[in-house]
């Protein structure tokens, strides 16, 4: 690129709303001030590492891991049904799955509540169909349901956009070969896609362990995630030398997530597992 002045927007950007903020999250991880001017400090990162905030920490990658896992069981049949070439209307059904996402995140969440909530609409059909009512609103079933619903389509698309994109004559020639479908699957297809699974689960992965407002809402504030705790220490506690530490350590697992599983398909190809 000869014009490399038409990068500048762009870098502004990076630097202001990416880098700068960075440098501040380590700053205030590290350095605090007092009496006697500013200090390097490691009091925050170990304040982390602390049982009471490690479990905190635990809870939310397990929460984030289920409804990962659920988004993949759910996503890629769906995602396979979108790709099928016989599928009439298949732009159709593509905005059904995408219109949700149009509406506010914090009112697809309120909307839950209405739903589960002890004479909500679903306890409400239970008992005119005279089955036993449920009462999963505010504990960890009903985040984990927020979370799947919320983050379903960032599963959905990229899987969708791999799968349609494999040559129809390579599943044929497995197929040509006497592969059955069960093996063509396994042997073909789900290694190819292999790089839009890994970008479903980031896409999902990441904003289920980060979330706040779900497990506020769904989980009536009695389940405290690592979103939560670091929002508390901004808004409300005003440590933010811890909040910092909190954010940066997240940074860094989740970062070290990310290249384990990039590692997986280095080429981003498909075809292979590890």
């Amino acid at each position: 690129m000869k014009r490399k002045f038409l990068t500048t927007p762009y870098m502004l950007w990076m630097l202001i709303f990416t880098i700068i903020p960075l440098i501040l999250v380590f700053y205030f991880s590290f350095f605090e001030s007092g009496p006697d001017g500013i200090k390097f400090t490691t009091e925050y990162i170990e304040r982390v590492f602390e049982p009471i905030y490690l479990k905190v920490i635990f809870r939310s990658f397990a929460l984030a891991v289920i409804s990962t896992i659920f988004c993949l069981v759910l996503g890629y049949p769906m995602a396979m049904i979108l790709a099928s070439r016989e599928l009439k209307r298949r732009d159709f059904l593509i905005v059904l799955f995408v219109v949700p996402m149009w509406m506010n995140f914090l009112a697809r969440t309120y909307a839950w509540m209405t739903l589960l909530e002890n004479n909500g609409i679903i306890n409400q059909i239970l008992m005119a169909l005279s089955l036993p009512t449920i009462s999963i609103l505010y504990t960890d079933k009903a985040v984990i349901l927020g979370m799947v619903y919320n983050f379903l389509p960032f599963m959905v698309l990229p899987i969708y956009s791999v799968l349609s994109k494999i040559d129809r004559s390579i599943i044929e020639a497995a197929e040509d070969l006497g592969a059955n479908p069960l093996r063509t699957f396994f042997k073909v297809i789900f290694p190819l896609s292999l790089p839009g699974v890994l970008s479903g689960i980031i896409m999902v992965f990441m904003p289920a362990v980060t979330t706040f407002v779900i497990s506020r809402l769904l989980g009536g504030g009695q389940y405290m995630l690592i979103g939560n705790l670091i929002e508390q220490q901004f808004l409300t506690t005003g440590d933010w030398g811890f909040g910092s530490s909190l954010s940066l350590i997240l940074m860094l697992i989740l970062l070290l997530t990310m290249g384990i599983m990039s590692k997986t398909d280095k080429d981003r190809e498909g075809g292979r597992f590890f």
